[in-house]
């Protein structure tokens, strides 16, 4: 391990020991007193820090905190939603077609990494992919329907499918 590993790591963990209790306390408050997922969404804000720059993170800890966790809070509510709408869905299907339980957790993991991919895009890029994949819309709809040229429209949904395979192969 490098000194500058050994740095960050130390960093780290003087983050965790002097925020953490804290943080799982403010998850508490938002989550309606849930201590298991209070600890947990806490930890997977910790697990975050692990892949960036700490730099904004010293200059004040508990406001970037919050924000990481809230993100965190924002997504599994969305999970939540994803897996109610689902579970509907597959309750109105015939029993025939009901898929394995594998099968409904692989579609799920993909629903929440489609929804994490698309909430990255900046607004405008996401109403213009959703519209095109969703609607079925080509891009003289969607730049007539959001009042853009065409080119803009062409630019911003360039960048969703590059931020796609960015995502998609880790790069």
């Amino acid at each position: 391990m490098t000194p500058i590993d050994s740095l960050r790591q130390q960093t780290l963990s003087d983050l965790y020991h002097a925020h953490h209790s804290w943080l799982v306390s403010l998850l508490r408050r938002k989550l309606g007193r849930d201590g298991d997922a209070a600890a947990d969404l806490a930890q997977d804000t910790f697990l975050r820090l692990m892949r960036i720059d700490l730099a904004p993170v010293l200059e004040a800890p508990r406001s970037y905190l919050t924000v990481v966790a809230d993100n965190l809070v924002v997504s599994r509510h969305r999970r939540a939603r994803l897996e109610r709408a689902y579970l509907e869905a597959l309750a109105a299907q015939p029993d025939q077609y009901a898929p394995s339980v594998e099968a409904r957790c692989i579609l799920l993991e993909t629903l929440e990494a489609l929804c994490t991919m698309v909430e990255a895009f900046e607004p405008r890029t996401r109403r213009i992919f959703l519209l095109a994949q969703l609607e079925g819309l080509n891009y003289p709809e969607i730049a007539e329907r959001m009042g853009l040229h065409l080119s803009t429209v062409k630019r911003d949904m360039s960048k969703a499918y590059l931020q796609c395979y960015r995502i998609a192969y880790g790069i």
